[in-house]
């Protein structure tokens, strides 16, 4: 079952990522001006920030087996847009539709959590998360390879047909996942926004808003200086980075088992410090390929562990409500990958390489003042919860 979730998780993740490598030849297709390209990435982001608000709280109320495979099949309809789009509006508005229903990573990310036994949620988590990984980075990979064999558009024909495939495969293997008696749907997406007001859960999610911020500059803006001079690489060849950034992301999987065993704030710290780090490496990519994919590795390591941690912490903290948690602290995510790719092109097209590693280098290290400053609301949140544990010994 935990293969099939990471798998629906690695698909889905990959519709909204699938045009970074090929930004440059699906824009000329298109016709997108080069500091807009970013918008090619940031619009199914912001779809996803729309569904992380109105759909993902569905899963509190209704059978998440269903949702999974209602939202892949409509996932699939959003990309085969994007395949046939005469024109750049045509495209934006397949990768926003497709954003919105990719927001079934949450529910399946949910689905997860939900069925898990406390004491092996973290290793769950971790493992099913990795799935967005290798969505994300996985999709550079296959992206380019078809990119270069058959054009652009084959990347969104062969992931309508895997979403398709994953959402009758979630129906017919799946458990049914049995909710509590229903909630008004109100009362749901207005819990967003009750968890706003709560200081350990903001600080987790202002965390998460400068992580993906530094993961969408690399991401979303290396591929234009590895397609220019001196590199001058092709879109395979540009997606091959992609497993640099798979190694080192599935390295972190372990961080699932470092928070089952209480040390989610320590590793989120550490984690944070290696990300800033991996920045002085990646800036070196016009002179070196080799510290560029050190750099990688070191970053996507640093990613994939705080992310985990963060998910922990956060569904430890509201065992009772874990899709309107998991989708509010998802906004934070969408929002920050959303900024990394759009300024990333803009910062690129005016101060190159060396001021994009700065956007990037300056997003981690405000994800490590929003570590330190949250500390102590987190600690009391965690003293909250564990209070009616040790008050029924």
């Amino acid at each position: 079952m935990k293969t099939l979730l990471a798998a629906i998780c690695a698909v889905a993740v990959a519709t909204v990522y699938a045009a970074q490598p090929v930004l440059a030849p699906m824009g000329t297709d298109l016709q997108v001006p080069t500091d807009a390209l970013g918008w090619l990435v940031s619009a199914g982001q912001l779809g996803y920030l729309v569904g992380l608000v109105l759909l993902v709280p569905l899963g509190d109320r209704f059978d998440r087996r269903c949702l999974i495979a209602l939202h892949l099949g409509l996932v699939a309809v959003g990309m085969l847009a994007v395949a046939l789009a005469p024109g750049a509006g045509v495209a934006f508005a397949g990768l926003a539709l497709t954003g919105i229903f990719a927001v079934v990573v949450q529910t399946t990310v949910a689905y997860a959590a939900a069925v898990s036994e406390p004491g092996e949620r973290g290793r769950n988590l971790g493992f099913v998360t990795s799935g967005v990984v290798v969505g994300i980075l996985g999709s550079r990979l296959l992206a380019g390879v078809l990119a270069d064999v058959w054009g652009w558009r084959s990347i969104y024909v062969v992931l309508a047909a895997l979403s398709l495939v994953l959402g009758v495969a979630a129906l017919r293997l799946l458990p049914t996942d049995v909710r509590p008696p229903s909630r008004r749907y109100a009362d749901l997406v207005g819990g967003i926004a009750r968890l706003l007001t709560e200081p350990a859960f903001l600080s987790r999610g202002a965390i998460a808003f400068f992580l993906f911020a530094s993961f969408g500059t690399l991401w979303s803006g290396m591929a234009l200086p590895l397609s220019d001079a001196p590199w001058k690489l092709t879109e395979t060849q540009i997606g091959l980075f992609g497993l640099a950034g798979l190694t080192g992301a599935l390295g972190a999987v372990h961080a699932g088992r470092w928070a089952d065993g209480g040390q989610a704030n320590r590793a989120t710290g550490l984690a944070l410090l290696a990300l800033i780090a991996s920045w002085a490496l990646i800036a070196q990519l016009p002179w070196s390929l080799a510290l560029l994919i050190v750099g990688i590795v070191v970053l996507d390591f640093a990613v994939q562990a705080v992310h985990v941690s963060n998910q922990h912490t956060l569904t430890t903290l509201h065992p009772d409500r874990v899709s309107t948690t998991i989708g509010g602290y998802m906004i934070f995510y969408s929002l920050g990958s959303a900024v990394g790719a759009a300024t990333t092109t803009v910062v690129f097209s005016t101060s190159g390489w060396t001021g994009s590693a700065i956007l990037g280098a300056g997003f981690a290290a405000a994800s490590l003042v929003a570590w330190a400053l949250g500390i102590p609301a987190v600690r009391r949140a965690q003293r909250r919860e564990l209070a009616p544990v040790r008050a029924s010994r």
